[in-house]
C-alpha cells in the first residue's frame, strides 16, 4: 500500500482508534511522524506514542491546528462534549488549508458535526472541510474490518479516496449513502455479535455431545473460519455452497430441517431488521 501523506490525527485513543493506528504503521500507509493522537486518558496515550512512536498532543484544537484529516474516534456519548470544546475555543476559526473531518462513532448522522463545525463558516470555507463518516467493526482490530463511508456534499472524490485507503490498511470499505448507514450498522458493525452467538452455540452443542470444551472451541472456531475463507475463494453464493454440503437424508440435511422448521433464517432476518431499527431511533 502507497503511503499518505497527510497528517492524520486520532481525538480518542480508545481500541478502534488504536487499532486504526496500528493498521496506518503496519500497512506502510502512513509514517509515525505523520500520525498525532489526544485523549483525556494519559496511559492510552502514552502507550501509543512508546509503541508507535507518534506525536501525542495536547487537546483536541491542537489535533485539528496540526492536521489534514481529523479523525473522531470517540465513543457515541462524547460526541458532544468534544464538538462543544471545539466550538469553544473557536479553533475552526483559525484554521487554513484543507481539513478532512471523519467520524467513527456510532450511530452519530453527519448533520451533529455540520451543526459545531459549519457554525459561522461560509459555504467556500465548508469546502475546505468536509465531513465524512464511517462504521467500522471490530475485526478492524485484526486488520479483518468492514467499514462503511459515507460523505457530506462538501467532499470531494479525492477526499473520499483519501478516507478510504486510511479504512483500507484496517480490512474492507464500502461507500454507501448516508441513509444506508442504519442497515450498515446492523449487518457489519453488528454483525461478529451475530457470529459469536453461532460460535457459542455450535461449542455448547460440541460439549453435550462429548467433545472436550477446549476441542469444542477449536473445532467450531476453525470450521467458521475455514467456511469464510472458502466462501471468498469461491464464485458461487453461500446458498449454492450450503446446498453443496447438504447431501439428500445425510446428517446436514438433518440439521438444516431443524433450523428451517422453527424459521430461524426468518428469525435472523426479524434480528437484523431490528438491530437497524434501533440505529436509527439512536440517530435521531
Amino acid at each position: 500500500m502507497s503511503e499518505l501523506f497527510q497528517k492524520i490525527g486520532f481525538i480518542g485513543a480508545g481500541n478502534m482508534g488504536q487499532a486504526m493506528i496500528g493498521a496506518l504503521i503496519k500497512s506502510e500507509c502512513s509514517a509515525p511522524s505523520d500520525l498525532f493522537v489526544c485523549d483525556v486518558i494519559k496511559k492510552q496515550t502514552d502507550a501509543l506514542k512508546e509503541t508507535y512512536g507518534i506525536t501525542v498532543l495536547p487537546d483536541t484544537g491542537a489535533v485539528i491546528l496540526t492536521c489534514d484529516v481529523i479523525i473522531f474516534a470517540v465513543k457515541p456519548q462524547s460526541v458532544d462534549q468534544v464538538l462543544s470544546e471545539i466550538e469553544a475555543a473557536a479553533v475552526l476559526k483559525k484554521t487554513t488549508g484543507k481539513k478532512i473531518f471523519i467520524s467513527i462513532a456510532a450511530g452519530t448522522p453527519m448533520k451533529k458535526f455540520e451543526g459545531y463545525i459549519y457554525d459561522g463558516i461560509e459555504d467556500g470555507r465548508k469546502r475546505q472541510m468536509p465531513i465524512l463518516r464511517v462504521m467500522p467493526n471490530t475485526p478492524a482490530l485484526v486488520l479483518s474490518g468492514m467499514s462503511g463511508l459515507c460523505a457530506n456534499e462538501y467532499a470531494t472524490s479525492e477526499d473520499v479516496k483519501i478516507a478510504k485507503k486510511i479504512l483500507s490498511a484496517m480490512g474492507k470499505v464500502i461507500e454507501c449513502q448516508e441513509s444506508e448507514m442504519d442497515a450498515v450498522t446492523a449487518v457489519s458493525g453488528s454483525g461478529p455479535a451475530y457470529c459469536f452467538y453461532l460460535v457459542e452455540a455450535m461449542i455448547e452443542a460440541a460439549i453435550k455431545l462429548g467433545i472436550s470444551p477446549e476441542n469444542a472451541a477449536e473445532m467450531t472456531a476453525a470450521t467458521l473460519k475455514g467456511s469464510m475463507i472458502l466462501l471468498e475463494h469461491q464464485s458461487i453464493t453461500a446458498k449454492e455452497l450450503r446446498q453443496k454440503v447438504t447431501s439428500p437424508g445425510g446428517t446436514t440435511e438433518a440439521a438444516i430441517k431443524v433450523l428451517d422448521d422453527n424459521s430461524v433464517k426468518q428469525i435472523i432476518i426479524q434480528a437484523v431488521i431490528a438491530a437497524a431499527q434501533r440505529s436509527k431511533d439512536l440517530s435521531g
